[in-house]
């Protein structure tokens, strides 16, 4: 098959011909239809995450068609229409028997632990407790766009930040984690404050429903115009980016009692942002992690997609093929464009998936 391919960190990417992949007992192989771009595939280009092993294929955001199944496989047929989380829990770790698969002790995650989805062909394991059917009226490459960055943002903003309808939402960040925020928060009601430095970005915040925009190159303390735009600072606020400098303003933006949610990824130099330690103790703040969304959360969000309530292909800036994706990928830290890019792969099926074996895997 043909996949986006490196063998070392920061080293050439390309198109290869690399072997097939298997299909294990517990797992099935995907026909890839489409596949996000995302900032985390950059991140693991660049070393920063320690599961990867080159040589290498990334692209953990996919939606595709079942092409071979495993032998403990009995919920899914070749031909299912499907797509999965980034993090696939086991489904048998105390994790998991509690229902956080997105912290699962034994995940398993394409493009990082495994090989991805920048390829004609996938395969994933734990099939049964991860891959999401999808709806006839969801497309392939709306499908890939939920994949890390919507889901992420979907339960960010439902589960870890919890927010309700009225409350203001600070979101610092508006790629495509952020502008999920922004679309999710104001299809539940809430009131949103985007945060960045582009202004193509902004105005694409204000027109899926931003109450305020924030740039935050011409604002000398973005912290205190969000408290003052809030009436008092955000209920919940999201660091969508990454930076020491997003999450300390993340979280001064707070109000008395509020939760900042960390989904943006920090480079390993600056790992241990700066926290206002002392705003945290007087103001009772929480700290939350959000990393992916559970497969038996997607039901909603699914819902509410096909309901038309929330609109995540308005957030889909282009789509490309296979081989304008390692382009794609080495300049992801360029912050380029507005939305989400997707790579949309021919999805031409063949017979004999699943002989053969990945080197990575051996």
């Amino acid at each position: 098959m043909r996949a986006v391919y490196y063998e070392a960190f920061r080293g050439p990417v390309a198109i290869e011909e690399v072997p097939d992949p298997v299909t294990t007992p517990d797992g099935v192989v995907i026909r890839v239809m489409a596949t996000g771009v995302c900032r985390s595939d950059w991140h693991g280009w660049m070393g920063h995450d320690a599961d990867i092993r080159v040589p290498h294929v990334p692209g953990h955001e996919l939606a595709g068609v079942i092409e071979s199944v495993g032998a403990e496989v009995q919920l899914w047929q070749p031909g299912d229409r499907v797509t999965l989380p980034f993090v696939c829990g086991c489904g048998g770790c105390p994790q998991c028997a509690s229902g956080n698969h997105q912290v699962c002790d034994h995940q398993f995650q394409p493009g990082f632990t495994h090989w991805g989805s920048f390829a004609e062909y996938v395969s994933i394991q734990y099939a049964e407790t991860n891959l999401v059917r999808l709806p006839e009226s969801v497309d392939f490459v709306t499908a890939a766009s939920l994949g890390c960055r919507f889901a992420t943002s979907f339960r960010a903003v439902a589960d870890q930040g919890r927010i309700a309808r009225d409350q203001w939402l600070a979101v610092q960040g508006c790629g495509g984690v952020g502008l999920s925020a922004v679309m999710i928060a104001r299809a539940m009601g809430a009131r949103v404050i985007a945060v960045d430095i582009d202004a193509t970005k902004l105005e694409l915040a204000r027109s899926i429903g931003a109450t305020a925009c924030i740039d935050a190159t011409a604002s000398p303390d973005v912290a205190g115009e969000i408290r003052e735009l809030s009436g008092g600072g955000a209920h919940v606020s999201i660091d969508a980016l990454g930076s020491p400098n997003t999450c300390f303003n993340s979280i001064a933006s707070l109000r008395k009692r509020g939760r900042h949610v960390q989904v943006g990824l920090l480079p390993p130099e600056e790992r241990d942002a700066r926290v206002p330690t002392g705003l945290v103790v007087a103001n009772e703040l929480e700290i939350l992690g959000s990393h992916g969304m559970q497969a038996h959360r997607y039901p909603q969000m699914l819902e509410m997609i096909v309901a038309g309530t929330l609109q995540p292909e308005r957030l889909i800036g282009r789509t490309i093929g296979l081989e304008e994706a390692p382009e794609a990928l080495v300049t992801m830290d360029r912050f380029g464009g507005a939305g989400v890019t997707v790579v949309k792969t021919p999805g031409t099926s063949r017979p004999a998936i699943g002989t053969g074996k990945h080197p990575i895997q051996e």
